[in-house]
């Protein structure tokens, strides 16, 4: 599944939890995305449906796809690009406060907007970063927990959606609907509204991707989700914090990002961030995207 894979990990550890299938499950996650040790070949086989119905028509990437739903969604809602290049702004004045993070040096929009070109509407800063990295998750019962040193991060509620393959077989290049269904479940799940979150980390692979998202959850109204970027509710200082981390674009981004986005939402309600600390942080939200715009899982978990 893509990038989400590992959230929709923890919904199932926990469902065989539950089941009295399994006591302890681990989750974890190495990629190379950067050195390439150990990755085969890119692109799409002549043989799957990407191969036969999108690269004879010359995408070559996920810039190439991802910009195609963004800019028709520009077109609709007069989103520009200072909106959208707003988002990286907003999540770099987070990564400067990351000793982790690979890109700290604080940014305009003005330098994301002169940033090289990659596939417009979408510049070099628009973009995640390609690294190496990992991470891990152990998942216990909740009795269980109660024996360990550290304080335990649980999981109230969780949701997955599969839409579509190829980008192109989008339902609706506005909106996703893998993100909508995943999140209704989540909360349904976990019986709260979204005025009950506190921190919140969006898999942001482009600029528009958490935009996407903020909407797909029903945070934002459609066509405003770039209101908390611009206004600098998900800032440092602002009341809505988002991609507390610096996000896949400033602090890492393997290829496949839901890891990250997990740990930092439990670091965050450990209490443990240190300088990028959210205070009085007791209901996370983690939301993270597979393929291209094709699959969606959504995780909130709380330290009470």
């Amino acid at each position: 599944m893509g990038g989400c894979s590992f959230l929709i990990h923890v919904r199932h550890a926990t469902a065989a939890i539950a089941a009295g299938m399994a006591d302890v499950v681990l989750i974890t996650h190495g990629e190379s995305g950067r050195s390439r040790i150990g990755v085969g070949g890119q692109g799409a086989a002549p043989a799957q449906p990407a191969g036969q119905f999108q690269a004879p028509y010359g995408v070559g990437g996920p810039p190439t796809m991802f910009s195609i739903p963004v800019a028709r969604y520009m077109q609709r809602f007069g989103v520009t690009e200072e909106q959208l290049a707003s988002v990286a702004v907003s999540t770099r004045k987070w990564a400067t406060l990351n000793p982790r993070a690979a890109m700290r040096d604080p940014i305009t929009v003005e330098d994301v907007l002169a940033s090289r070109l990659i596939c417009w509407p979408l510049h070099l800063l628009n973009c995640c970063l390609v690294t190496d990295g990992g991470g891990a998750l152990v998942l216990v019962s909740e009795e269980r927990a109660r024996d360990f040193p550290k304080k335990p991060v649980y999981v109230l509620g969780a949701g997955e959606s599969v839409e579509h393959v190829n980008v192109s077989m989008m339902r609706d290049f506005h909106e996703s609907k893998a993100y909508r269904v995943a999140g209704e479940n989540a909360f349904r799940m976990a019986g709260l509204g979204t005025d009950a979150i506190d921190h919140t980390m969006l898999y942001d692979a482009f600029t528009h991707t958490p935009v996407y998202m903020l909407e797909a959850l029903g945070i934002a109204q459609p066509g405003e989700g770039t209101s908390f970027f611009e206004s600098g509710r998900a800032a440092p200082g602002g009341d809505f914090p988002i991609n507390t981390n610096g996000g896949g674009l400033s602090y890492t981004h393997t290829g496949m990002y839901g890891m990250f986005a997990m740990t930092e939402s439990i670091t965050q309600l450990r209490g443990e961030a240190g300088e990028r600390q959210v205070p009085g942080v007791e209901v996370g939200l983690v939301h993270g995207a597979g393929g291209m715009f094709s699959a969606g899982a959504t995780l909130i978990w709380t330290n009470q």
